[in-house]
């Protein structure tokens, strides 16, 4: 149609052009080319219109064949649908099949299981009777014997009660003060075990010598003559070194030296620096020498103040305020019982820092406590009383922590420990003095004790050797087997035992172990 519209149009035109051309050149040939060109537009139109049926079929046809194939594939997947369908109903119903059947058994199992009950129900019901009837019987006997019993016992049913309940309490008191006494002596044990273990570490690690301090110290001189040039003319030399320095200078017949002897060691150390600067210099006059003990003083004074920077840096004990850091240093130069007493407080420090980690205590805090619990030894000789009060009047006045204040007024039990860190100074106090060599008095006393030990066995009949050991804590005796058997070796160790307590002061306890010993020896030849 398309074909025949453009056709028809074509045609239009041409005529239109036709015509215009016609008119305007040739009229007279207008009617012969009309009738030529009219015929050949209907040939086309008859061609035009055989190609639009042509066409027209072949559409006709193609849409014939697809119109086929639609219906095919349409009805191939119709059919794969009602296929698909049919199966999902067919497994949808074996699926309702199978649940209608295990519906069924549950009912089943139910109908079974409610017959059960019913019959347990049932056979329940009978025991309950049977079980209710004989409890009536039960306690118709037991009201019956009740009353047997208190005619025989003479005693109400209340009555009774109170006294079973009075044995029974009577009786748990005894098992509970037994068992009370069996704990208290495990966790004494217990602690006994614990504070000899941290005490013997903390003096493992902390094993320090310990010289005694003298009260006399000696200037070596280059010759006998300087002896004459100290001492001076009429004496004037050695008058105005002793006013100067409060120390008393010894000169005798000991070649090339002298001897000052003071109990205050820091005029001890002025004087004898100022004697050697004065032997170095050569000029030995009372001018000089007052000069000479100013430089000694200062020298002393920076001494001090390095002594007690390295105490601190030595216990790791920081933020001290200077002037207790200036009275550690005085310490340098005090002794107790010939014991210096910086070294003491140091030594205290690492104890008990040492002890104080090991218990899960302020390692810090008490180390800090153990270098200051003897400061006030520093100003013993200037302040009056005690070096306990001193010492807590001083790190009062300098704001120290209150728990070293309390531990400082504790340490000689002065007040009532009431702080784990006071305790631990105490002990490492007690530890540091009582240390053999500490002190030069204590270990006389620990030598006596040890031969005193020593004699007390050996003044036994059948006791060959006696050896003190760990410190006079255990004494071991060899015993000889022809004199002494095995039963008679428990006798004599109960007798030492004995013996050492009523004869002996000692701390802790002494252990005495017997030894007993056969050997045969033979040859073969």
């Amino acid at each position: 149609m398309n074909l025949a519209v453009a056709i028809v149009l074509c045609l239009v035109a041409l005529l239109a052009g036709a015509g215009i051309a016609g008119m305007v050149s040739y009229r007279k040939g207008i009617a012969a080319g009309v009738e030529q060109r009219k015929q050949q537009a209907e040939a086309a139109i008859g061609s035009a219109e055989k190609e639009a049926g042509r066409i027209l079929e072949d559409a006709q046809r193609e849409a014939d064949a697809k119109k086929k194939n639609a219906l095919v594939e349409a009805k191939d997947e119709i059919y794969k649908l009602r296929s698909e369908a049919e199966k999902e109903i067919k497994d949808r119903r074996s699926e309702v099949g199978r649940q209608e059947r295990r519906v069924q058994q549950k009912e089943e199992s139910l109908d079974k299981k409610t017959d059960n009950l019913e019959r347990k129900e049932e056979s329940l019901k009978r025991k309950i009777q049977t079980a209710e009837q004989r409890l009536a019987e039960a306690e118709e006997v037991k009201a019956s014997q009740m009353q047997e019993l208190e005619r025989i016992s003479e005693l109400t049913r209340e009555q009774a009660k109170e006294y079973i309940l009075q044995s029974l309490e009577d009786e748990l008191t005894h098992e509970k003060a037994l068992r009370l006494s069996s704990y208290e002596q495990q966790l004494k044990d217990e602690c006994e075990d614990k504070a000899r273990s941290y005490i013997s570490l903390a003096i493992a690690k902390c094993a320090a010598d310990q010289v005694s301090e003298s009260a006399v110290s000696v200037v070596t001189l280059p010759n006998d003559e300087m002896k004459g040039r100290i001492i001076g003319r009429e004496g004037r030399n050695i008058r105005a070194l002793e006013t100067l320095t409060g120390v008393d200078i010894i000169i005798d017949d000991t070649p090339d030296a002298i001897a000052l002897s003071c109990f205050d060691h820091v005029r001890r150390e002025v004087a004898r620096i100022a004697l050697e600067k004065l032997i170095n210099d050569g000029r030995i006059h009372p001018t000089k020498i007052e000069e000479m003990v100013e430089k000694a003083k200062r020298e002393v004074e920076h001494r001090i103040r390095q002594e007690g920077e390295r105490a601190v840096l030595e216990t790791n004990v920081h933020g001290l305020n200077n002037e207790l850091v200036k009275l550690l240093g005085r310490l340098y130069y005090r002794t107790s019982y010939r014991q210096n007493v910086l070294a003491h407080s140091i030594e205290v420090a690492k104890l008990a820092g040492v002890m104080a980690a090991e218990m899960g205590v302020d390692a810090n805090l008490a180390r800090r406590a153990g270098l200051l619990h003897d400061i006030g030894k520093a100003l013993t000789a200037e302040i009056e009383g005690s070096h306990v009060q001193i010492g807590v009047d001083v790190c009062r006045k300098y704001n120290e922590n209150a728990d070293v204040i309390h531990a400082i007024e504790a340490h000689h039990n002065d007040v009532e420990p009431r702080t784990a860190v006071a305790c631990i100074v105490q002990a490492a106090d007690a530890i540091s003095a009582a240390r053999p060599g500490a002190r030069s008095e204590n270990y006389e006393n620990y030598i006596k004790r040890l031969q005193k030990l020593e004699s007390i066995c050996s003044s036994y009949e059948g006791v060959e050797k006696c050896y003190a050991l760990q410190a006079g804590r255990e004494i071991r005796v060899m015993v000889v087997p022809e004199i002494i058997n095995d039963e008679k070796m428990v006798l004599v160790a109960h007798q030492i035992a004995k013996q050492i307590e009523a004869e002996m002061d000692y701390p802790g306890q002494v252990k005495v172990n017997l030894i007993r010993e056969s050997r045969v020896v033979d040859y073969a030849k």
